[in-house]
């Protein structure tokens, strides 16, 4: 075949348009769903604070769980105001990694073996590598991971709890307690409000939820960071309405008190916080707001 100048100058000026065309063969991307990170890492003085993403889950009807003590009406007016839908909640179970330099700590174990340690291992660490376990309190969403199909989950970890909260459940007759705490009493050392379970690291007592319920600060070089476990669940519905009572609270009126005295501490020192349940990273800061308070997310703050 034969191609006179003109026809070959027609060609050439084709092909830019040609190559913009899509290409019929080509295929799709395929759908990721939904991704979230497992962990997210910050300093704190000389300290490295990990928070892990052990789990997440959506649960119906979120007025069964919160705000129990006000209308339907005042909780869909909250709700609305905060962008919030009242049909279903999203929970978080979020452990927290120390590192001392000295010592790797973990406060609490989320629900089970398996999710405890992917996230330990997508932090960069392995079970193993865990000195001690700090169980803030003994519900099942922060002792399900101590124990797993091979037995314990961390071999090489010493463990640490609140005596109360001990001594509660061990009389509660309690299938979660016997299941993942009972076999590790041996290794088990019980503490009092105001204990010192790491240089820098202090038991504070926040109960209500359970009965021996505890938060802990940390403390590095002057830097300040408090875990508040369950003091608080919800960045809305426990922190901005901190006497709407939660299904999950044992002691009610007791869990609205020990929130207000330790949130109000934290607004008026302005000291962040970690809260097991609040969205993930869950690290962020409380405002006084009206009468409740106001949870402020971390951005990057504790980068600097």
């Amino acid at each position: 075949m034969k191609l006179t100048r003109r026809a070959a100058l027609s060609l050439g000026a084709s092909l830019p348009l040609a190559a913009a065309l899509p290409h019929a063969a080509a295929a799709k991307a395929e759908m990721k769903g939904m991704d979230i990170a497992k962990s997210r890492r910050v300093e704190l003085g000389e300290f490295e604070v990990t928070t892990l993403l052990a789990g997440t889950a959506t649960r119906d009807e979120p007025q069964s769980i919160f705000g129990m003590n006000v209308s339907p009406e005042e909780f869909a007016k909250v709700s609305e105001e905060a962008f919030l839908p009242t049909d279903k909640v999203q929970f978080f179970f979020t452990p927290t990694l120390i590192n001392t330099g000295s010592e790797l700590i973990l406060f609490d174990t989320g629900l089970n073996a398996k999710g405890i340690t992917a996230a330990v291992e997508a932090a960069g660490y392995t079970a193993d590598q865990v000195d001690k376990i700090v169980i803030t309190h003994m519900h099942g969403d922060h002792i399900g991971g101590l124990m797993g199909e091979g037995g314990e989950t961390f071999k090489n970890a010493s463990y640490i709890a609140g005596s109360a909260e001990h001594n509660h459940w061990a009389k509660a007759d309690n299938d979660g307690f016997k299941a993942k705490v009972a076999p590790l009493s041996e290794k088990m050392s019980m503490i009092e409000d105001g204990a010192s379970v790491a240089s820098g690291i202090t038991a504070v007592s926040a109960p209500g939820h359970t009965p021996g319920h505890m938060g802990y600060m940390i403390e590095s070089n002057g830097a300040q960071l408090m875990l508040i476990a369950d003091l608080a669940n919800h960045p809305v519905w426990s922190l901005a309405k901190p006497d709407w009572e939660v299904r999950f609270d044992m002691d009610k009126a007791q869990a609205a008190a020990s929130r207000r005295k330790v949130l109000g501490m934290l607004a008026a020192d302005r000291v962040p916080m970690v809260g097991y349940h609040m969205p993930f990273p869950a690290m962020g800061y409380v405002a006084t707001k009206d009468d409740g308070f106001e949870y402020v997310p971390m951005s990057y703050q504790m980068m600097l």
